[in-house]
């Protein structure tokens, strides 16, 4: 199975998202930010039936707090998993995987909350905006590196390419894959260029180039 794993600029609407679908018609998922869809659910069901591809992510409700949500819209473009910021994490069986969310800062908040994650093969770590220092990111990407090795899991996080916390003017924008022995696949710190993960081999590709 192929992820494509995107790290857009903060927008409205949704055409980065489509702009990829186009450029990489071959890809089974997309992986994007939290929040990243806004409140564009339907038309984001509407470009997963249209391309045949599942996407995973975030959208929010902005008038609910809180207003962040995960969700998984399948290849017919149906919602399959959604969830509010801060509840048990849900996980669902999709294209032959048990995929559930961390979302942004639930990975230091609670981690995996419940019982589900029993044999899920990937945790996507959608993440809102860029770290506000290399202390941060290194703690984050030391709290996926135990979550990955504890419940044996792949663990996928991408962030936004733009946008700071508290809007501090300060971030490095992030994206990385640890593998469920904890081996890093790859980690990247400001640079937002999209990568295709082949999550069978591990093998990971950035902008046509094998890495």
């Amino acid at each position: 199975m192929k992820f494509l794993i995107i790290q857009p600029k903060l927008e409205k609407g949704i055409e980065q998202l489509e702009s990829e679908l186009k450029n990489n018609p071959f890809v089974d998922a997309v992986i994007f930010p939290e929040g990243y869809l806004n409140e564009n659910v339907e038309q984001a069901c509407i470009l997963a039936r249209e391309y045949n591809t599942v996407l995973i992510g975030g959208y929010r409700k902005l008038q609910d707090k809180p207003k962040d949500r995960v969700l998984i819209i399948n290849r017919k473009g149906e919602v399959v998993l959604k969830r509010v910021k801060y509840t048990t994490t849900s996980f669902v069986v999709e294209e032959g995987l048990k995929i559930g969310h961390i979302l942004c800062d639930e990975l230091i908040v609670q981690g995996i909350k419940g019982a589900q994650y029993r044999g899920a093969d990937l945790i996507v770590h959608p993440i809102g905006v860029g770290m506000f220092s290399q202390e941060q990111f290194d703690e984050w990407i030391a709290e996926a590196t135990k979550i990955a090795v504890t419940y044996k899991v792949v663990i996928v996080g991408t962030s936004h390419a733009d946008g700071s916390y508290g809007d501090t003017g300060v971030s490095i924008p992030i994206a990385y894959c640890i593998d469920k022995d904890g081996t890093a696949i790859f980690i990247s710190a400001n640079d937002v260029r999209t990568r295709i993960l082949h999550f069978d081999s591990k093998k990971v590709v950035v902008q046509g180039e094998a890495i």
